[in-house]
């Protein structure tokens, strides 16, 4: 079965890494925005194309991905329980992480401009030679 030609893109939010597609909802730490805000995100990793792929060093020139943001919520509460043994010690905490869902509009990659031509260099004169120095 062959792969499907879809355009993709790896995108760098607030320190984490995710693999955006036109259409995809991505759950990413909070971020500050009101819901129905669209964000442009220009900090990009990777973008296939269906045909090729770019790598960023660290970025991807030219290359956008936009968002809109749906909705901010907290996922599921992850407990820490700490217990020292025969002392009577036991601390159970709950946290529940802040997150924002994007949904993915649009991936944007820079055309690639043709390659410019140097000029051409003036022939460069021999040097002249040292004069030896009576004594």
């Amino acid at each position: 079965m062959p792969a499907l030609k879809v355009m993709y893109a790896i995108v760098n939010i607030s320190g984490k890494q995710f693999k955006a597609e036109k259409g995809s909802k991505l759950c990413v730490p909070k971020l500050s925005l009101e819901e129905g805000k669209k964000i442009v995100l220009d900090d990009v990793l990777m973008v296939h194309d269906g045909k090729s792929t770019n790598f960023g060093s660290p970025k991807v020139a030219g290359a956008k991905v936009t968002a809109t943001v749906i909705d901010h919520g907290r996922e599921r509460k992850i407990l820490v329980y700490k217990k020292k043994r025969r002392k009577g010690y036991a601390r159970k905490n709950g946290h529940r992480q802040w997150y924002t869902n994007l949904e993915v509009q649009n991936i944007q990659i820079a055309k690639a401009k043709p390659a410019a031509k140097p000029a051409a260099k003036p022939a460069a004169k021999p040097a002249a030679k040292p004069k030896k120095e009576d004594k």
